[in-house]
């Protein structure tokens, strides 16, 4: 073999592994590989992230306990992830029956600290493998979308996709949460976009972008990193088709269902 083609078969080795490594994190898998990632985190700046050092903190707690306790408590046919901004919760993914969908979210309801629950659970067979890799394809296309509007920040958003319907969470004003949700729309191969926004004024905006720039030396796990990762499934069918539609038109935007009260009895 000539030294071109041998590094030709390296460079497409080296492109196979890591696409795999990092659809590992995005799929039904081990919840200890998670949480361990989740413990060791990656580490970025937090000056534009409105939460508290404190909630960032407990939402990383939750988010561990809530999968833990979802992985052991709901049938293994299920396949549900868990997204947690500012103490309020989002259940995403599927599960075989209603009795379960209401299960996932009494389990949460049971964790501490928890403000609020909104449950966007499906009645239905757990998703694909292929559906898996384009909501993983489709959140990293969103959250760059978000990056390139001046506007906004996108580190006061969290991206969530689910059979390529996105959901957004974020303490932000209402103006930002309808560029962000509009911008989330034009991205190709989103199919809805839902707003699970928990809405602040704009004084209160710039005041905890005030009270975050103090705290710009303390890390924090970087967006993305293994910790938004789902662990609750079945096994993934064996299709992978990450490439999302080339060009629609805007996809539909609306609101979440109502959020629950947690176990502090608020819905914040």
């Amino acid at each position: 073999m000539s030294r071109n083609s041998k590094m030709r078969a390296l460079a497409r080795t080296t492109l196979t592994i890591g696409f795999a490594a990092s659809l590992c994190a995005s799929l039904q898998g081990c919840f200890l590989a998670v949480a361990g990632a989740a413990a060791a985190g990656g580490t970025a700046l937090v000056a534009t992230d409105r939460r508290t050092v404190g909630a960032q903190t407990e939402d990383r707690e939750i988010q561990v306990k809530a999968l833990k306790d979802l992985n052991s408590g709901l049938p293994d046919s299920s396949h549900v992830n868990v997204a947690v901004f500012n103490q309020r919760v989002l259940l995403t993914g599927e599960v075989p029956d209603d009795a379960s969908k209401q299960k996932a979210e009494t389990i949460v309801r049971a964790i501490a600290n928890v403000g609020s629950i909104i449950n966007e659970l499906a009645v239905q067979p757990a998703s694909s493998f292929s559906s898996r890799a384009n909501d993983s394809y489709l959140e990293g296309r969103v959250k760059s979308e978000l990056v390139a509007y001046k506007d906004i920040s996108a580190n006061n958003f969290k991206v969530v996709s689910e059979r390529g319907v996105i959901y957004l969470m974020g303490l932000v004003t209402t103006e930002e949460g309808n560029i962000g949700a509009n911008a989330a729309s034009t991205v190709p191969g989103v199919m809805q976009v839902v707003k699970c926004y928990q809405y602040i004024q704009p004084e209160q905006a710039a005041a905890a972008n005030a009270s975050a720039s103090g705290n710009s030396a303390t890390p924090t796990p970087a967006p993305g990193s293994a910790a938004d990762a789902p662990t609750v499934g079945a096994v993934p069918d064996s299709g992978v088709s990450s490439k999302p539609l080339d060009q629609q038109a805007p996809a539909p935007v609306k609101d979440s269902s109502p959020a629950h009260p947690g176990s502090n009895g608020t819905t914040r």
